[in-house]
């Protein structure tokens, strides 16, 4: 939500689209995710559980009432062509916004999984999210770890906002839709793998857009919730996940 206020606020200043904004995005977002963690996330982690839910839960409706007083409640839209307009593939008519969207997020995805997988900064990460006392008395520091996380976390949803208002209408409440197919998706990837949300992603894509043409739009989100729950009974750690 909060990426797509900024690439609006981009475009309404300097007139430019998402090449110029999602970086700013990216920016702003990574720095709100550090500040976030040392200003709030590090001190409710120590609590019980429910201090973290109720503390998250806070800042989200921080987050949205503040756009609310920011920018009214009133949609905005970004022009349809400031990125381009569509292309004809094989009798498919695809959005160049889309097809932005969609290439950007698998560099993306890409660029974590690599990032986690073959650099020492991924393995330090890694090591603090299995076990941060361990990781400390081999001499990282679980709070630069985490802080790094929150801010590669943040920056990456800062693009995504950025390239998706390009095609999606633009509201303080436009982060719970989003958040929850968000959710869907990593829990159904597997939590902790970067590969297992990127197929998990593609799969509930073409489900929705199946659906939305066989039963119709109204009901896609159905058909992809009860698949999602089905498939959880058989395999909760997801596809990619650890048992």
């Amino acid at each position: 939500m909060l990426g797509m206020y900024v690439a609006f606020v981009v475009w309404t200043l300097l007139g430019v689209g998402p090449f110029l904004g999602a970086p700013i995005a990216a920016l702003v977002l990574a720095t709100l995710g550090i500040i976030v963690y040392f200003g709030l996330i590090r001190s409710v982690m120590k609590g019980p559980m429910l201090a973290q839910i109720l503390g998250t839960f806070g800042l989200a409706l921080l987050l949205r009432y503040s756009v609310f007083w920011g920018f009214g409640a009133n949609f905005m839209t970004l022009p349809e062509n400031l990125v381009g307009g569509t292309f004809d593939v094989l009798g498919i008519r695809i959005q160049a916004s889309r097809l932005l969207a969609g290439v950007v997020a698998l560099l993306v995805t890409l660029g974590l999984h690599l990032l986690l997988t073959r650099t020492s900064l991924g393995s330090k990460m890694l090591a603090v999210a299995e076990d941060s006392t361990a990781a400390q008395l081999m001499g990282i520091r679980p709070d630069t770890m985490q802080a790094i996380a929150w801010a590669i976390a943040a920056g990456a949803t800062g693009i995504a906002g950025a390239l998706i208002a390009t095609f999606f209408y633009i509201a303080p409440t436009v982060g719970e839709t989003l958040g929850i197919v968000a959710f869907v998706t990593v829990s159904l990837g597997g939590f902790g793998s970067v590969p297992g949300a990127l197929v998990a992603g593609l799969l509930i894509g073409v489900i929705e857009s199946v659906s939305a043409y066989w039963i119709g739009a109204v009901y896609k989100d159905i058909v992809v919730y009860s698949l999602f729950l089905c498939f959880l009974w058989f395999r909760p750690q997801g596809l990619m996940g650890k048992s």
